[in-house]
């Protein structure tokens, strides 16, 4: 998953950059401008501060790391996970998973499957795993409009810069000097639109793409904890569950069921 974002970063500022050397490499330069940057990135940053708390921006590092570093999930190696306790509960008893829990490799299902065990109903094994996946998507849904907002507030604080240097560049008008004026009035909108859109945007709607992946992962493990819990067919929980993936991506044996 981090590789697509590192291919779409290089190939998005790649080409800007191929764009602004288009005639000579130094023109680079004429698309440096710091107050440009300090109204744009701090401005950005000030809005920030003003409409989330401290720690979560304080964390956006670790937000951005996220995007690098998230692996792909496979929700079939769940499913079979989930369908394998259900085979042992089925012919050694609900109780026999216990010895079982090393197995497990996701932490939020050994929670269910402890629960099952320890003998909770399963409304309320069931209430608690649902009360778990709305707090993850709330912290996950914090740091998604947080990207979100930065994406917003990069583009109008570039609209602002450039404003700021169109009322500096009139107020001391000199045919001669105009046009270089006019190109550094207009900078801080290509900073604004090019931080949104090659940057926070992008990565807003891959936390997006992310949270979606583990929310259906949870929904999987919650269902087949219940089952399991229930006393269903394995084959039965099977069936259920791959329901939640594309038909395209199922096992073959399943596609014509």
């Amino acid at each position: 998953m981090g590789l697509s974002n590192v291919i779409g970063l290089m190939l998005g500022w790649g080409l800007i950059f191929m764009a602004c050397t288009n005639r000579g490499f130094w023109d680079f330069l004429l698309f440096f401008d710091t107050a440009s940057i300090f109204i744009v990135f701090g401005g950005s940053l000030a809005a920030l501060l003003i409409a989330y708390p401290l720690a979560p921006v304080l964390s956006t590092h670790k937000y951005i790391a996220v995007t690098f570093t998230a692996k792909v999930r496979n929700p079939l190696k769940m499913i079979e996970q989930i369908v394998t306790l259900s085979e042992a509960a089925r012919r050694e008893g609900l109780l026999s998973l216990e010895n079982h829990m090393e197995e497990i490799d996701s932490n939020f299902l050994a929670t269910g499957i402890r629960m099952a065990v320890d003998g909770m109903s399963p409304e309320v094994v069931e209430s608690i795993m649902n009360t778990e996946i709305d707090a993850v998507d709330g912290r996950h849904r914090m740091a998604i409009n947080l990207f979100g907002s930065i994406g917003k507030y990069a583009p109008a604080f570039g609209m602002m810069g450039t404003l700021v240097g169109l009322v500096l560049m009139l107020s001391r008008l000199d045919p001669d000097t105009v046009g270089q004026g006019m190109a550094v009035a207009i900078i801080t909108t290509f900073y604004g639109a090019l931080l949104s859109n090659l940057a926070f945007l992008p990565w807003a709607e891959k936390l997006g793409f992310i949270n979606d992946e583990e929310m259906m992962e949870m929904e999987i493990v919650v269902k087949g904890v219940i089952a399991i819990q229930s006393g269903e067919n394995p084959r039965i929980i099977k069936q259920k569950l791959l329901m939640y993936i594309p038909p395209a991506q199922r096992p073959i044996e399943e596609e014509g069921a």
